[in-house]
């Protein structure tokens, strides 16, 4: 799924640039990994960032303060260098301090010990220890991760003195078939808040596939994000693009952005802030990066039903949703939203999925507490009805029902699959069509939800729980 900025640069697009096409439906699973390891990768395709290390401990990031990003001082002696020194009382070098979880906004956050911000200035000794050890080991909440997300490393990366800041990204485009350039001479801000208060700053240039990123493309691109043409800075900028687009192609990235983009006093052009997206499909040939990926900044149960070949993406509402095929999942969530209610999830469990496959999907449902109801919507075809039947009822004499359960099977084997449910002796809500499973299920969630608010306790009679 691209991110948010793209969606906000569709719509402010719209009148001054090709349009960037409507984001595909349904959930696309993609890598995400942390700014120092974008960073990593960067260098390695030959594109300009400023010199940086990664600490795990506070101590580790007092010592490339003092030690690594700049010269040895009289008031850093007494920590080791790992380079040869040099006079002492050399003026220290600012040093920007970051942490590393998978969220955008960093800067305007608060971690949950009450330190604000996720990125600061270092300016002397003894600061790094003192930032560190307030960021790491703590969990930052954003705009993007309300709920806040742990900071395990920090990345100490040297200040740059910017002449200008621009953005520029490449990221796909369903509309025109391929990778789309996008930049803007507004860069060091939210992108978001460009596009929509100024879509006139917003360039776009999409690029077929099968030629690749043209120079002229290039080089207009490099001049609308503010760059005076035929200078180094602009010659510099285009070369950038070249080596952005061979990395995309080269790493199967799904977005790549770069916001600042910054071009220095001496008229370098360097990359300050990045963010890369990998397709999860391309995980068999880029092993060295998705061997990377940071468990920890992800949703655990999204982790655990990757274990088991789910599709499966955690949403902000009350209906759990249990379905076979993706399109017929959009269905589902679409209709509960039509009924007036609100799914908690998508979840496909595929065509041919196996019992064990389909008591673990009940099972991620049965136990989430924001769920309040859950809808089984299967269309028995290759996934056979029986199958979820006798998944279903194992997980409900395994680990007991805690939900109410509304189900509608349709297709292969479904009389033996209501036979199934209804001699299990757990009584379960049949729905004849997806309509009715869609009304009974928004029903019981909104008895459930007013329950809830007067904190009233709630059984179901008939229905054991």
């Amino acid at each position: 799924m691209i991110s948010s900025t793209a969606n906000f640069i569709r719509k402010a697009s719209a009148s001054h640039a090709p349009r960037l096409a409507a984001s595909a439906c349904g959930a696309v699973r993609y890598l995400n990994v942390h700014e120092y390891i974008s960073m990593e990768i960067m260098n390695q395709h030959g594109i300009a960032t400023p010199r940086g290390f990664v600490a795990k401990t506070p101590e580790e990031a007092e010592h490339i303060f003092s030690t690594m990003m700049n010269k040895h001082c009289m008031t850093c002696s007494h920590l080791m260098s790992t380079k040869p020194s040099s006079k002492a009382g050399q003026p220290l070098k600012d040093v920007v301090i970051k942490a590393q979880v998978l969220s955008g906004g960093r800067g305007l956050g608060t971690f949950k010990n009450g330190f604000k911000g996720g990125v600061h200035m270092i300016t002397r000794p003894g600061q790094a220890l003192e930032m560190a050890s307030k960021m790491i080991g703590q969990e930052l909440v954003t705009k993007q991760a309300p709920n806040g997300l742990l900071c395990q490393k920090v990345f100490l990366m040297e200040r740059m003195y910017m002449r200008n800041e621009m953005y520029i990204s490449i990221l796909m485009d369903r509309k025109s078939g391929g990778p789309m350039l996008v930049g803007s001479p507004r860069g060091g801000t939210s992108i978001e808040d460009v596009a929509q208060f100024h879509p006139e700053l917003i360039f776009t240039e999409p690029i077929d596939i099968t030629v690749g990123l043209q120079p002229e493309a290039a080089e207009r691109m490099a001049t609308n994000i503010g760059l005076e043409p035929n200078s180094e800075p602009h010659k510099k900028a285009v070369t950038l693009m070249n080596s952005l687009y061979d990395m995309f192609l080269g790493c199967d990235c799904t977005q790549v952005e770069v916001n600042p983009l910054a071009e220095t006093p001496e008229g370098e052009v360097v990359v300050c802030d990045a963010k890369v997206n990998f397709d999860d499909n391309a995980e068999f040939r880029q092993k060295s990066i998705f061997e990377r990926r940071d468990y920890s900044q992800e949703d655990p149960r999204e982790v655990e039903a990757a274990k088991y070949g789910l599709n499966y993406i955690r949403l902000d509402g009350n209906i759990g949703c249990m379905v076979n095929g993706a399109g017929l999942a959009m269905s589902t969530m679409d209709i509960i939203q039509l009924k007036g209610g609100t799914p908690a999830n998508f979840l496909d469990v595929g065509g041919g999925a196996s019992e064990k496959q389909v008591q673990k999907a009940f099972e991620l449902l049965n136990t989430d507490d924001k769920v309040a109801v859950i809808l089984v919507n299967i269309f028995g075809g290759i996934m056979r009805c029986d199958v979820i039947a006798n998944g279903i009822i194992s997980v409900a004499q395994e680990i007991g029902i805690k939900k109410p359960l509304v189900i509608r099977l349709q297709g292969t084997n479904v009389d033996a699959a209501r036979k199934l449910i209804e001699g299990c002796g757990f009584r379960m809500i049949l729905a004849e069509d997806l309509e009715d499973a869609a009304e009974k299920a928004v029903g019981v969630a909104e008895i459930v939800r007013q329950a809830r608010n007067i904190k009233v306790g709630l059984q179901f009679e008939g229905l054991g729980l």
